[in-house]
């Protein structure tokens, strides 16, 4: 048997939800991801928040794209449903699914490239339609999965492995987010699993589209002083193409963000990365007063994180389409193609 299976062997003072369930439950497979990576602290949230919500494996299905980070659901949930779908495409497929079965909870893994490149117009319609999800972004700045390009949320100014600075505005995905209408917006960091796991939690209740970006550094290829998300080397001074056969092991970025002012968080490479959560007196409900507060930090040099927006007024993909109570598929085959005859009328009203 090959090492990387995980052992079954179960601590019997295991405390168990109220289905009966221990955090083992909800466990997946083996991570094989590089060690300290932030997308495994990620996991242990998502795993940690499923336990406490009680969360019926069978009644989850979990999505995702292509990328270092589409690989976190084979590490979690080892008894849900599961789809992975094409680059970027995630968004149009959940949404399909979610079209037809409403009764499942969907939850999808993405990340900055496949959702912030390639991806960016299914991301922005499936927000738009309020498609009832999950929808984290796992991100680092960095398209981890091909060595190390830049992807669509690097900062202007960040090197590359090989030593070339981006020139390229980034792609925020909460202010896009919130510019086109999202009625949940949230942020987290990796390291901080005492706050992730309720805002995934309160993700999990929404009952439409819910955007956490998490802030997940790259142990191989995020390392550069300045960033926001931390470029790690492979190998130390050195800016030429580095081989990824050997990544040397880190240990994992913890901080707990202080309720106020800054917490400045080193990375790796020494560079630092200042997180700010949001103040007691903050509305989250007013879209306009939250743009303008994240991009006032931003201009600061600082990364906002907690419950950022939520609005539940606005109508769900169901809603907006009248859908019927009972999952599409679970509705009769007569009912879904009533026949020719019911077609013929239906044409003849169009005539």
């Amino acid at each position: 048997m090959p090492s990387i299976v995980k052992p079954v062997a179960r601590h019997p003072s295991l405390q168990k939800n109220e289905l009966g369930l221990t955090i083992r439950d909800y466990e997946g497979s083996m991570s094989t991801l590089c060690a300290g990576c932030g997308h495994d602290s990620i996991t242990a949230a998502i795993i940690r928040a499923l336990w406490e919500i009680a969360m019926p494996p069978h009644m989850l299905a979990k999505m995702s794209g292509i990328g270092c980070s589409s690989k976190t659901p084979a590490y979690f949930a080892s008894g849900a449903h599961g789809f992975n779908s094409a680059h970027g495409r995630m968004p149009a497929i959940t949404t399909g699914a979610a079209a037809a079965n409403r009764d499942i909870t969907y939850i999808g893994v993405s990340g900055d490239g496949d959702s912030l490149s390639i991806g960016l117009g299914h991301m922005c319609h499936a927000i738009r339609r309020n498609v009832r999800m999950v929808y984290i972004i796992e991100n680092n700045g960095v398209y981890g999965l091909t060595k190390g390009q830049f992807s669509a949320s690097a900062d202007v100014g960040s090197k590359s492995k090989r030593g070339e600075a981006n020139q390229v505005l980034p792609i925020d995905p909460v202010t896009l987010a919130l510019s086109i209408g999202a009625s949940f917006v949230a942020r987290g960091f990796s390291g901080d699993k005492e706050r992730l796991v309720p805002i995934l939690k309160a993700a999990f209740a929404h009952r439409g589209l819910a955007l956490v970006d998490v802030i997940s550094p790259c142990v191989t290829f995020n390392d550069h002083s300045g960033s926001t998300k931390s470029y790690l080397y492979t190998r130390q001074n050195e800016l030429k193409a580095a081989e990824a056969d050997f990544v040397p092991l880190q240990t994992e970025i913890v901080a707990a963000i202080r309720e106020q002012g800054v917490t400045a968080v080193t990375m790796h490479d020494g560079s630092i990365v200042r997180f700010r959560s949001v103040p007691q007196e903050y509305d989250p409900t007013d879209r306009q007063k939250v743009m303008n507060y994240l991009l006032e930090k931003q201009g600061s040099g600082e990364i906002v994180t907690g419950l950022l927006f939520v609005d539940e007024t606005i109508s769900s993909l169901h809603e907006q389409n009248n859908t019927s109570e009972t999952p599409l598929s679970q509705v009769p085959y007569g009912e879904l193609c009533p026949g020719a005859l019911e077609l013929e009328q239906l044409q003849h009203e169009f005539k």
